[in-house]
């Protein structure tokens, strides 16, 4: 057991238990709860950095954290979008591009491993997560703060771009699985 629960897979664990407190934050109605769910959120997104580069550097890569990681980071990020839907900040259609390009890699994936291979994470794919990590940020912040209006809707055009971007780009590498 403890094998498995490595300092990666804990903040994977950790970045999983933060989606119910962060849902609960946006959806209270509580003083300064945009600006707690920012902070959670941004809590949340920095584990996600974290996880892969401890992993990584300690060699420390496990079965568990392949699963599990991948799965917090969309489960974070289509919770919080849902609710911002719920809440008339942001169109459905974004969080149906970024479901369908999650759907469609996750698939790609999954075939692609059956083969043995491992769709790595490529540079337009770290850029989808980090736009959509601002995006995110902007969203929430924008309430307390409609100054940021401006530059939440400008990154809302880059995520969801780096998204589509992302997803074409995946499955032209490996388009072999995809024919």
């Amino acid at each position: 057991m403890t094998r498995h629960l490595t300092l990666p897979n804990q903040l994977t664990i950790f970045r999983l238990l933060l989606v119910p407190v962060i849902g609960y934050s946006l959806s209270a109605d509580f003083a300064y709860h945009a600006q707690v769910s920012a902070a959670v959120y941004a809590t949340a997104a920095a584990t996600d950095s974290l996880d892969g580069q401890i992993a990584r550097r300690r060699n420390s890569v496990t079965e568990l954290g392949k699963f599990l990681d991948p799965l917090a980071d969309k489960i974070l990020v289509i919770t919080v979008l849902v609710i911002l839907v719920g809440q008339n900040i942001i169109p459905a259609w974004v969080v149906v591009v970024v479901f369908a390009r999650e759907f469609l890699i996750t698939g790609l994936r999954f075939v692609a491993a059956n083969q043995g291979v491992v769709v790595a994470s490529t540079p337009w794919g770290k850029s989808k997560t980090l736009t959509q990590n601002m995006m995110i940020g902007l969203l929430i912040l924008e309430q307390p703060f409609p100054a940021l209006h401006i530059a939440a809707l400008v990154m809302v055009g880059l995520a969801v771009t780096a998204t589509v971007l992302s997803g074409l780009d995946y499955m032209w590498r490996y388009r072999r699985f995809l024919i």
